[in-house]
C-alpha cells in the first residue's frame, strides 16, 4: 500500500477557500470516480468536513498521484489550481497514517479533541464502500484509524481537551450575546434548528439538554424535520415558515448542504424589526446565530445587524486558536506513534505472507514430486511404512523452511524490511505469478509502506507544493 494524501484544512486555508471549496454529496461521488478512473489510483476515499477536504488514494505513482489528484480536487472545488495550491498540503506513506490517526483522535481538528470526527470518517469510508472506491487497503486503514481513535477517548481525558464544534460555538455565541456560558444562557430560550443532518441533530440534542423552551427544526426535507424534532421533543417547520419562525427565535443553529445563503441579511432584518416591535419599546437581546455549515448558511452581512450576532467557523477558529490543550494531548500523540508504527509492521509483515505462501507451496509441489518418485523405485512399501516416509520427508522440509520463515516475517515487519521478499524470490528462484496468484487469493492489497518516505512532501505548481510553513502547520 502506497497511501497518499491531498488536501486542505483550517490549518493551511481561510475559511474563506474552505467555504468555496466545499464539496456537496454528488460532488464526493464524482470525485471519487474520477479519482478511480486516473492512472496512478487504484483505491480513494474523501473527507470532507467543516474544516477540512482530503482525497485518500492508493497509488502506485507518488508525483503522478499529487499531480492527478490535485487537479481534481480543484476541478470538482471549484477553485482554480494555481489559487488551491498554496493551501494544498500532501502527506505520502507512513506520513499519510499518521496524519489520519491524528485526525481520527481529533488532534487535528479546529476545537482539538472533538469526536464529532470519527462518525465523519465512517462516512467517509462507508461513501468508498457504497462506490466500490475503497478496496482492502483503505478498508483496513480507515477502519484501524477509527479503532485508534476510540482507543484515545478511552485511555485518555482528551475530551477534556476540547469539545464539539457545536458545543464549543454555543459557548462562544453565549459568551458574546449574554455574557454568560450557554448552560445558563441558553434555559428556557426558543431555539431554530436549520437543517437535519449529523451536526444539526448534535445541536438539537444540545440544546434540548441546556433545558431551551422551545426547538423548531426546519429542513427542505419536511420528514427528516419530524423525525429530529421529535427526537428532542420539538416541533417541525417546512423551510417556507423560515422567515417567521426566525422573528420567534432567540437562538439559531443553522447547518445545512446548500451551496448558497439561506438566511440572508434582508429576512434577519425583517425578523429583529417584528422583534422589536413586539416588545412595544422594551430592549430586545439580538438573536444569537451559530453558523455551523460550510459553506455558510447566513449572509456574512448579518455581522453588521444590531438586532443579531452571528458565530461562525471563523469565529470559532479564531477562538479555538486560543483554547489552551490538555496535557492529555500529548498522552493521545503517544498513542498515534505507537499505533502508526504497529500499522507499519503489520504493513510490511503482510507484504512478505504471499511470498512466504508461495514458497511452501513449492516446498510441498518438490515433497509431492519426490514421493511419487520414491512409490515409482520402491513399489512394495507397505502403506505403513509409506506413511513413515511421508511424515518424515515432510517434517525434515517442514524444519528447514520453519526458522527462515519465522525470521524473515520478523524482518520485514522491521522498518526497511521490505526487501526481505525479493530476497526470498530470488533466493529460492520463485515464480512472481504464483506469489501474484497467492496475493489475489489471499490479501489483495498488500503493498508496503516503507517507513523512509515518512515525511511531508510539498506539493509544487500544478503538481506540488505546500510551502515549509504550510507543512509545519499541517
Amino acid at each position: 500500500m502506497s497511501l497518499l494524501v491531498v488536501g486542505l484544512s483550517h490549518r493551511t486555508a481561510p475559511v474563506s477557500v474552505l467555504e468555496r471549496a466545499a464539496l456537496g454529496e454528488d460532488t464526493k461521488g464524482r470525485l471519487l470516480l474520477d479519482v478511480m478512473a486516473a492512472e496512478p489510483a487504484s483505491e480513494a476515499a474523501v473527507l470532507s468536513t467543516c474544516n477540512r477536504i482530503e482525497l485518500y488514494a492508493d497509488v502506485d505513482k507518488f508525483h503522478a498521484g499529487v499531480a492527478e489528484l490535485s487537479t481534481l480536487l480543484a476541478t470538482h472545488s471549484g477553485v482554480g489550481l494555481d489559487e488551491l495550491t498554496p493551501h494544498l498540503y500532501v502527506h505520502y506513506e507512513d506520513r499519510a497514517v499518521h496524519h489520519l490517526f491524528s485526525v481520527a483522535c481529533g488532534l487535528d481538528s479546529m476545537v482539538v479533541g472533538e469526536g464529532q470526527i470519527l462518525g465523519q470518517l465512517k462516512d467517509t469510508l462507508g461513501l468508498g464502500q457504497e462506490l466500490h472506491t475503497a478496496g482492502r487497503s483503505l478498508n483496513d486503514l480507515f477502519q484501524q484509524a477509527l479503532r485508534v481513535g476510540k482507543r484515545a477517548h478511552s485511555e485518555t481525558g482528551i475530551d477534556r481537551a476540547g469539545q464539539s464544534l457545536v458545543t464549543f460555538g454555543l459557548e462562544q455565541m453565549a459568551q458574546a450575546v449574554g455574557g454568560v456560558p450557554f448552560e445558563e444562557w441558553g434555559k428556557g430560550k426558543r431555539a431554530l434548528v436549520v437543517g437535519a443532518g449529523s451536526m444539526s441533530s448534535l445541536a438539537a440534542a444540545t440544546l434540548a439538554r441546556a433545558g431551551a423552551g422551545e426547538i423548531v427544526v426546519a429542513n427542505r426535507t419536511f420528514e427528516r424535520a419530524e423525525r429530529l424534532a421529535e427526537s428532542v421533543g420539538g416541533r417541525a417547520a417546512p423551510m417556507d415558515d423560515l422567515a417567521g419562525e426566525l422573528s420567534y427565535a432567540d437562538i439559531v443553529v443553522s447547518c445545512t448542504g446548500a451551496t448558497g445563503l439561506v438566511l440572508t441579511a434582508d429576512t434577519v432584518a425583517r425578523a429583529t424589526l417584528s422583534r422589536a416591535l413586539r416588545s412595544g419599546g422594551e430592549p430586545v437581546a439580538p438573536i444569537g446565530m451559530l453558523d455551523l455549515a460550510l459553506p455558510r448558511d447566513i449572509d456574512p452581512l448579518v455581522h453588521s445587524l444590531d438586532g443579531a450576532h452571528v458565530t461562525d467557523l471563523e469565529t470559532i477558529a479564531a477562538a479555538a486558536a486560543n483554547a489552551p490543550m490538555a496535557a492529555d494531548v500529548d498522552e493521545v500523540r503517544k498513542i498515534v506513534s505507537a499505533e502508526v508504527a504497529a500499522f507499519g509492521a503489520a504493513q510490511r509483515a503482510a507484504h512478505i505472507t504471499p511470498t512466504v505462501v508461495a514458497l511452501r507451496a513449492m516446498a510441498a509441489d518438490v515433497v509431492a514430486s519426490e514421493l511419487a518418485r520414491l512409490d515409482g523405485r520402491l513399489p512394495d512399501l507397505d502403506e505403513r511404512q509409506r506413511a513413515e516416509v511421508t511424515q518424515t520427508v515432510r517434517r525434515v522440509v517442514d524444519k528447514l523452511l520453519h526458522a527462515p520463515t519465522v525470521r524473515v516475517k520478523q524482518l520485514a515487519g522491521e522498518p526497511g524490511g521490505a526487501g526481505y521478499a525479493d530476497a526470498l524470490r530470488e533466493l529460492f528462484d520463485l515464480d512472481p505469478q504464483a506469489v501474484a496468484a497467492v496475493s489475489r487469493a489471499d490479501s489483495p492489497r498488500t503493498a508496503v509502506i516503507p517507513s523512509a518516505a515518512a515525511a511531508v512532501t510539498p506539493v509544487a505548481s500544478a503538481a506540488s507544493a505546500t510551502s515549509d510553513s504550510n507543512r509545519g502547520r499541517a
